[in-house]
């Protein structure tokens, strides 16, 4: 489902002697069919006539009554010779540029406009085809057909043929956006059930190879075919591909021929892509180093970890991935989950911890959010917005709130500022007390007051009842006894700070932050054993998520003077930064058939059921091409999906316009002449979240190209018709072109001449 832009809910105009007509007052929707007269140009009247009346009395009396076509101007065009049949745009009804698209490419098909333009279809129209429309789609495709083709008319507006393919395909009722394929496949489907030449359709045992000749099987499966489905449609667009699974455990192979209506090729992709992604050292006081990585396209976290191994020297064990967003953990990715998941606007950070968390579980792995407290003027409340970089700390599954603040200061030793002189820590000590309820600072520590008195960061809406841990008390630990036998290598617990050691906990010195545990929003206080100020985490918090943290609460006072914010954005660049990857100008249209026909694994939700192994596998499944229709239609497979993104790929496609050799990619050897020449192209401009259809056709009148813009009819030279927008093409093979008698309509008019 592709999004049509504003330019299809544009009003359409058309300019007559520097008058113009907005088609949009002369819709279909009124009750009444209304004409417009042009006998002069000086005076336009409305004019409802008796039929019309009669035609509006009909509708209203039966389920459904084929309308009649509500044209831009309904008047012969005397001054307009024969040859602007065909040229004649369709009315956007809004968001409905992808069918006009679509009708374009098929009107300009020259044996399927003569079946419908000769009546033909009348004789052949099967009302009783339980899979068919009752040939209602048929008429209504006939009568749209023959407006466009009439000479009379500028531009048509095509209500009543898009009311009957809303009718037998609801996903088309609507005005939403939409895909022109999709309506391509609805429509040629529709057009054959309902011109099916077989009344009754025999029950057809299918039977597989089995080491029979490719002749013998490929014939059988075509008559077969023929046996059951037999219409125009099958006459030009149906063709015969081979299809060979191969089970990888009892090597069964199962070979098929198996009709197609159009080819849906993919285009070649790159298999790899490119990252750029930050890497926070366990060393506090490294700033963070960008890197720009190479992986896989279809791949995993995981991936991610060992290609920035390889250049930073981090073991990939010790890596865990985040995308931050806002001062906060947005995700944390699990090692498992698809690469698809991050996009390139996301700001990923990959941070080496001291413990590989799948083997320890002696430690736990803690996001830490940094957030400022605001006492609110006029409330008894402060509020928390966050700043600065979150960051990952392993801890001891067992430790002291004094151990837990110096890891906590050790992490922040590159943000901290150095000590600031007598008279800064008097100052500090008067505001201390300025910002302490109740006027009790126990031990020089900063408290808030009461539970109800804290309120979180207005972004985090789950913290809403957050509380903070109780201070340590006057017996707390000193500086020398933190650590002890809880010390882990590599600097998971180290209480001395070296470098900025005057910031550690002493018997006079007031911590800089106070902290809370929050688990999915509320405050955790079972970590809290309150008779000796131990913290132990039990066994859920050994499970690492963006909705459990530790928040680090600053005063705006103690921020200001000891955070030192300017150092935040610094960041290192690894040469890994310069490289640019090559873009490719283009891919040409035979590398996407060789695509379609390379060997490929099946995948895991999509498996082949071996009767051999009488269970489903994952076969490895091969397609060729046996036999090619009259007008082959290629699809490009320009829209992919996936559970996290939606893509479009804009590489131009390099498809000839005349002389596409086929020969090479069928392994049919009496296959015959295998030369197209295109006719036309269906268009989307823009990517997922916009876009326009348009068509590029061959007109079969006077062999000149034209560009279809909805009610738009202009000329175009054939090499604008090869372009990044190409999505669906169609191809006339060179033997059945009018004047090969290929066609039996064809034959028929060559006899008459004669």
């Amino acid at each position: 489902m592709l999004l049509c832009c504003w330019w299809c809910l544009r009003s359409e105009a058309v300019e007559l002697d520097n008058r113009r007509v907005d088609h949009r007052v002369l819709s279909c929707g009124a009750p009444v069919s209304t004409s417009i007269t042009a006998a002069s140009f000086d005076r336009w009247e409305p004019e409802t006539t008796n039929a019309a009346l009669s035609a509006s009395q009909s509708v209203k009396n039966s389920s459904y009554s084929l309308p009649t076509y509500c044209n831009s101007y309904d008047y012969p065009d005397q001054s307009r010779p024969s040859e602007r049949l065909g040229l004649c745009g369709l009315s956007n009804l809004g968001n409905t540029c992808f069918m006009n698209s679509a009708v374009q490419c098929l009107s300009n098909i020259p044996p399927l406009t003569d079946y419908f333009l000769k009546d033909k279809y009348k004789d052949e129209l099967n009302e009783d085809n339980p899979l068919g429309m009752k040939g209602e789609i048929a008429r209504a495709y006939a009568e749209l057909i023959k407006q466009l083709w009439s000479g009379k008319f500028s531009y048509v507006t095509p209500r009543p043929f898009k009311t009957q393919v809303g009718r037998f395909a609801p996903q088309f009722s609507g005005y939403q956006q939409q895909d022109s394929h999709e309506l391509l496949a609805f429509l040629l489907d529709g057009l054959h059930e309902d011109l099916n030449r077989i009344r009754k359709k025999p029950y057809i045992q299918l039977k597989d190879a089995n080491g029979r000749p490719d002749k013998v099987v490929a014939e059988e499966a075509w008559e077969n075919h023929i046996k059951r489905n037999d219409s125009i449609i099958v006459d030009i667009f149906h063709g015969l591909f081979k299809s060979t699974l191969v089970c990888p455990v009892c090597s069964k192979v199962s070979v098929t021929f198996d009709p197609f209506c159009y080819l849906t090729l993919p285009l070649p992709m790159k298999k790899e892509r490119t990252l750029e992604v930050y890497l926070v050292r366990l060393d506090p006081l490294a700033k963070p180093t960008q890197y720009k990585l190479t992986v896989p396209k279809v791949g995993y976290i995981s991936d991610l970890c060992t290609s920035l191994s390889s250049l930073s020297e981090v073991p990939a064990e010790k890596m865990i991935v985040t995308d931050i967003y806002n001062h906060r953990f947005h995700r944390i990715f699990a090692t498992n989950e698809n690469l698809s998941s991050i996009m390139e606007r996301d700001d990923i950070y990959v941070f080496e911890v001291a413990v590989n968390r799948m083997e320890d579980t002696d430690h736990v792995v803690i996001p830490v959010h940094l957030r400022e407290k605001y006492k609110q003027s006029g409330y008894n409340h402060t509020s928390t917005p966050l700043f600065g970089l979150p960051f990952l700390i392993a801890v001891p599954r067992t430790l002291s709130e004094d151990e837990l603040y110096n890891m906590l200061l050790l992490r922040l030793c590159r943000f901290v500022r150095s000590s600031v002189d007598e008279d800064e820590d008097n100052e500090e000590t008067q505001l201390s007390k300025q910002h302490t309820v109740n006027g009790n600072a126990t031990n020089g520590v900063l408290e808030e007051g009461s539970p109800s008195e804290m309120e979180t960061d207005e972004q985090d809406d789950e913290s809403s009842q957050d509380q903070e841990l109780p201070s340590e008390n006057e017996n707390s630990q000193s500086e020398d006894s933190v650590g002890g036998d809880n010390e882990l290598e590599n600097g998971v617990v180290t209480p001395q700070i070296s470098s900025k050691g005057e910031q550690t906990v002493g018997p006079t010195r007031k911590r800089l932050f106070t902290f809370q545990f929050n688990n999915m929003g509320k405050t955790d206080f079972s970590l809290i054993k309150e008779d000796t100020k131990q913290i132990r985490f039990d066994e859920g918090h050994l499970r690492l998520s963006d909705r459990s943290y530790l928040s680090l609460d600053w005063e705006p006072e103690i921020k200001k003077k000891y955070f030192d914010e300017t150092v935040i954005e610094d960041y290192d660049k690894h040469e890994s930064m310069e490289y640019k990857p090559q873009k490719k100008a283009f891919v040409k249209l035979k590398d996407c058939i060789e695509l379609f026909t390379t060997k490929e694994k099946l995948g895991a939700e999509d498996p082949w059921y071996c009767p051999n192994c009488k269970q489903h596998q994952q076969a490895t499944k091969k397609l060729d091409l046996w036999s090619l229709p009259p007008v082959l239609v290629v699809h490009l497979k320009r829209f992919s999906y996936s559970r996290y993104m939606r893509d479009k790929l804009d590489s131009l496609v390099d498809f000839p316009l005349r002389d596409l050799d086929m020969s090479e990619f069928l392994i049919n050897p009496n296959a015959g002449p295998c030369r197209y020449d295109l006719i036309a192209v269906s268009n989307h401009y823009g990517g997922m979240g916009g876009g326009h259809y348009t068509a590029y056709a061959k007109n079969k009148g006077d062999e000149k190209w034209y560009n279809f813009d909805d009610s738009s009819v202009s000329p175009a030279s054939e090499d604008q018709s090869v372009s990044k927008a190409g999505y669906v093409l169609f191809y006339q093979r060179q033997d059945t072109v009018k004047g090969t008698g290929y066609f039996a309509l064809d034959r028929e008019e060559e006899e008459e001449e004669e």
